[in-house]
């Protein structure tokens, strides 16, 4: 959508949004003390280490790390983009998200207007379909396709299955109702044109399978051919409104079926999804037509914890499951988990799931193939371990694959499995292996000096900055974060700020990830100490201002007299440090 989100509705709506409210409409808490509790959605715990706190505006897990406000959480839990996260949390508070225009304002309406208009179309076409499935003159030899693939009437409702007639113009007729429609119809790949101007459907007697991006809007469809010639399925060419590396079919329905989503299993098959969730496992989607790619992974890797692959054994199957591996490498972080399934000969989940069951079925995705046993068996599927030139290839193949896992944990496990294979000792790899570059040391590391300590009380308590003056003097003081620091006081002291508006101010900014990591940081202090430590701090770097202005001026003395005005200063300075017991 045209046009950024201001800065001042985004505070505003995080003014309004209750981030205890915004958590507990996904994940239910339960009050302890102050704050609130729960299991963390985004790894596996029997005890609770899941706080939200509503004075801060903030939740933070203590297992694995998970941190940040109202619009964060619904990006990690729903697996949003940024400005999606701000529409879901605006549509939950009953309001409508303004755009910031650019230098051509009508430019900025009329595309808004374009991608409002777009989805509606889309959405008609859905209901077309869907309606033709109920009543168009061949709609019983699609219904009794339908259940002879063990499909409900329930389970096609859900998917809102659809049919296009094998007619010429059906949705054209349906929906074009002037020039301006047909070209957009033609825009969104739902019509085609050809060389003598004639326009037709793109779609016709296939069954439709309606794609639904995260929010839920039609984007896009597959359309499965019922017999006769033609590729076995269709899918809608990409679109202004349409990236097919973006999205995965049966997401939503996923999401809207599963109020957490223990792991989600992906197919190769709109069918697949389809009759795995009419067998109870409603947590399949399918990738549309491609290798599943790094956008979709990083999607599935927000909104989950476990992912397996399931693939037919075939090699081109197996060549899939190679490449979502290859996607998947830079998103293995700790705590998330990918495994692989491969099915046996002539079987896709669709006929499996139907011949042995759904208990049967989830008993081979919870014995799925691990991650790393799946990597090295694709690699020594062709290569001799045994001989020194097998072992040679296999360090070569292995070595840059392994640098680009972000996991530390993951790429040793690889290391020691390839050491073993190497009859090598992993400290020996581990000089040639090198860690990914934006591998940064853990929070709890941080060393935390005086200006960290201020900047992370600030951060959490944000009140503490109209509780001091401000001291623009201080912005000459040679510190470290002395820039940061006086920034957030100007902020704090400017207005009444919870922890969460306060970070969102630096969204995108260079300080924002160490903001972040001091936002977590756990300074045992009750609510009377944090203020005199937040205190006795300012206090310290005055001292060191003044003092470093008096060596100054001391300085400049030894070269040329001082002027009345800086004696006068020299001496009020001394002055101070005298009475502060520092000289």
């Amino acid at each position: 959508m045209a046009g950024l989100i201001p800065k001042s509705f985004i505070h505003d709506l995080l003014e309004r949004a209750d981030v205890v409210e915004v958590v507990d409409s996904r994940v239910p808490l339960k009050k302890a003390g102050r704050n609130y509790q729960a299991c963390c959605p985004f790894h596996n715990e029997k005890s609770p280490s899941f706080t939200v706190a509503p004075d801060k505006q903030f939740y933070h897990c203590f297992g694995c790390g998970e941190h940040g406000n109202a619009i964060d959480f619904l990006m990690k839990f729903d697996g949003f983009e940024f400005p999606e996260a701000i529409e879901e949390l605006a549509h939950m508070m009953g309001l409508e998200v303004p755009r910031e225009t650019t230098a051509d304002p009508a430019a900025d309406a009329k595309k808004r207007a374009q991608e409002s208009s777009d989805y509606e179309q889309m959405e008609r076409a859905a209901k077309f379909f869907a309606h033709q499935l109920r009543r168009h003159e061949n709609s019983a030899t699609v219904i009794d396709y339908l259940k002879g693939r063990g499909l409900s009437g329930e389970i096609v409702k859900q998917f809102q299955i659809g049919y296009a007639p094998d007619a010429w113009d059906g949705l054209l007729s349906a929906l074009a109702k002037d020039q301006r429609s047909k070209d957009q119809l033609v825009d969104l790949k739902l019509i085609n044109r050809n060389e003598q101007g004639r326009y037709y459907d793109f779609f016709r007697d296939r069954v439709m399978f309606p794609i639904r991006d995260r929010r839920g809007r039609v984007v896009g469809f597959g359309g499965r051919v019922l017999d006769g010639d033609g590729p076995k399925y269709l899918n809608s060419p990409e679109t202004r409104i349409f990236h097919k590396g973006r999205e995965l079919y049966g997401f939503y329905e996923a999401r809207q079926a599963n109020r957490e989503l223990e792991q989600v299993v992906i197919v190769e098959g709109y069918m697949d999804v389809v009759a795995l969730a009419q067998a109870g496992i409603s947590y399949a989607v399918a990738s549309l037509g491609t290798a599943t790619t790094t956008d979709q992974l990083q999607m599935l890797f927000r909104a989950t914890r476990r992912v397996v692959c399931c693939y037919d054994g075939d090699r081109a199957g197996r060549d899939a499951a190679w490449r979502a591996l290859e996607n998947a490498l830079p998103l293995l972080n700790d705590g998330v988990e990918l495994s692989f399934l491969f099915l046996p000969d002539g079987e896709d989940p669709d006929t499996l799931v139907r011949k042995i069951g759904a208990d049967e079925f989830r008993k081979r995705l919870d014995k799925a193939q691990s991650f790393t046993d799946y990597f090295f068996a694709h690699l020594t599927d062709t290569i001799d371990v045994n001989s020194d030139s097998g072992k040679s290839l296999l360090l070569k193949q292995a070595k840059p694959l392994i640098e680009r896992v972000a996991s530390e944990f993951y790429r040793d496990t690889l290391m020691e499995r390839l050491a073993r294979l190497l009859r090598r000792e992993a400290s020996q790899l581990a000089a040639q292996i090198k860690a990914p570059a934006t591998q940064k040391a853990p929070q709890d590391s941080l060393k935390m000096t005086p200006m960290r300590r201020a900047i992370g009380l600030l951060v959490q308590h944000p009140q503490l900055g109209r509780q001091i003056p401000l001291h623009s003097e201080l912005s000459a003081l040679k510190q470290p974060g002395i820039q940061l620091l006086l920034k957030l006081h100007e902020q704090t002291h400017a207005q009444d700020l919870t922890s969460a508006q306060l970070l969102e101010l630096w969204r995108g900014e260079p300080e924002e990830k160490p903001l972040r990591q001091l936002a977590r940081w756990q300074h045992h202090l009750d609510s009377e100490k944090v203020t005199q430590e937040f205190f006795d701090i300012f206090a310290y770097f005055i001292d060191q201002f003044v003092e470093q202005r008096a060596n100054e001026l001391l300085e400049k003395e030894r070269t040329a007299p001082l002027s009345k005005v800086e004696k006068q200063e020299y001496l009020t300075l001394l002055q101070y440090l005298k009475d502060r017991g520092k000289r």
